[in-house]
């Protein structure tokens, strides 16, 4: 990802593009590698097709030695960097570029032939200014490279008279050649950073766009909090209001005095839950884990749910493997399977069966909570795992609500995995510990 794309409004091309240093290692490393290819193989036809090319000059061979000893010593050195600032990124990219035009003209200076092959070496350098300079920059490599050609072609037939024309149209093929290479690469190059750009733009405008209706969310969930905490205080507080007044118009030791004050008792004791409920869903208290079996906390709660059940002829059935080690919070996590549990037994009709079920899978331990009756309506689904959302008359709309806290608190999560005619069923997953496992096993 590029750090940042700058544009000159009066040239309409873009500024050096500097990425992140990884990046610009990766691709020094191509360029690097290219320049090395091309020098060894020239290295190598020094001597494989000595016949055709003549003795190999020492003067050559030196400076081939020189290019293949820079390149190697560049890549050593950015291998063992790990920050390279604009400055040393441009001053690296200009000595690179002179290096490889400077050897390749003395290389064919040296040879002494009409027809030389190393003026090759120029191809990486004006690649490298085309994919990482400016279009001004790209344009100076190659009108260098094209003079560096036709400089070499003019004082060859100085030296060595007469002129050939031939050559200096070779000269210009090869020129022409160079010129259409940097020119295109470097349009090509430009419309992908455009591109980039746009899509760098359209990036950040979908952030601001998604943080607003983030904030927009959230100003709309307190909204919908602060209504429905004053509408479930407001119905015991009336409640309460009313018994104790309907009490005071009455004789305080009235049938009806007595049935007020139990009325206002019990809307206080609601109003307490409500409350203690609410602070546990709005500060939850952080897990002090501890290594545990989670098979131990599902049985406890399975105990615990079985003398209610039975009031209502439901059974409560535990079905766990052996040995389910999670780090957890004991006293939360029966806390949030007990909110499951008593949800199942009251959704459950007489003669129905809860089933709390532990597994292992995947690296996890999973608690399953299952009872017929089912399946919830679509449009309670949506909101089951929001606050104060309950379908039953005594209810807060808070246990699941926070039960899916204490599971998230502990990495984990709580889904509805079924929910259908036959069955529903709850999930709730807990990172398991492989260490106590592997200790067990």
């Amino acid at each position: 990802m590029l750090r940042r794309i700058v544009l000159n409004d009066a040239m309409d091309e873009p500024s050096l593009e500097l990425p992140d240093f990884l990046s610009f290692r990766r691709q020094e490393r191509v360029f690097a590698g290219l320049n090395l290819a091309l020098l060894v193989f020239l290295c190598l036809t020094q001597f494989f097709w000595e016949k055709y090319l003549g003795a190999p000059h020492r003067q050559v061979l030196s400076l081939l030695g020189v290019g293949i000893v820079v390149n190697l010593s560049e890549l050593i050195w950015l291998n063992r960097r790990h920050e390279l600032g604009t400055t040393a990124v441009v001053r690296l990219t200009w000595a690179m570029i002179a290096i490889h035009l400077a050897i390749a003209f003395g290389i064919a200076s040296y040879s002494y032939k009409e027809d030389v092959q190393y003026f090759a070496l120029m191809i990486p350098a004006i690649l490298q200014a085309a994919f990482r300079l400016s279009f001004s920059a790209a344009i100076l490599t190659v009108a260098v490279s094209d003079g560096l050609i036709f400089f070499w072609v003019w004082n060859y037939f100085r030296v060595h008279p007469p002129v050939d024309p031939n050559e200096y149209v070779g000269a210009g093929t090869l020129a022409l050649i160079y010129a259409v290479i940097g020119l295109l690469v470097w349009t090509l190059v430009n419309h992908l950073r455009r591109k980039q750009l746009e899509l760098t733009r359209s990036l950040a405008e979908l952030e601001k766009a998604e943080a607003k209706l983030l904030a927009e969310e959230k100003l709309a969930a307190v909204g919908r909090f602060s209504s429905a905490i004053a509408h479930e205080i407001r119905n015991p507080v009336a409640m309460i209001s009313s018994a104790l007044a309907t009490a005071a118009n009455r004789g305080p030791d009235s049938a009806d005095s007595l049935e007020m004050y139990e009325i206002a008792i019990k809307e206080a004791a609601r109003l307490e839950r409500l409350t203690t409920d609410f602070l546990i869903y709005a500060r939850p208290r952080l897990p002090s884990k501890v290594l545990s079996d989670v098979a131990d906390s599902v049985g406890y709660v399975a105990a615990i749910c079985r003398p209610r059940a039975a009031e209502n002829n439901v059974e409560v059935r535990c079905e766990c493997e052996d040995g389910l080690w999670a780090e957890v919070d004991g006293g939360q996590l029966q806390q949030a399977l007990l909110n499951l549990a008593m949800n199942a037994v009251e959704a459950s009709l007489p003669g129905g069966a809860v089933i709390l079920r532990g597994r292992r899978g995947d690296g996890q331990v999973l608690v399953e909570i299952e009872n017929g009756n089912g399946p919830i309506p679509a449009a309670a689904v949506a909101c089951i795992f929001e606050p104060f959302f309950t379908t039953k008359p005594s209810g807060t709309g808070l246990g699941m609500a926070i039960a899916r806290n204490i599971v998230m608190a502990h990495g984990g999560d709580l889904v509805l995995e079924q929910n259908d005619a036959e069955a529903i069923r709850f999930v709730l997953s807990l990172q398991s510990s492989a260490a106590r496992e592997e200790h067990t096993s």
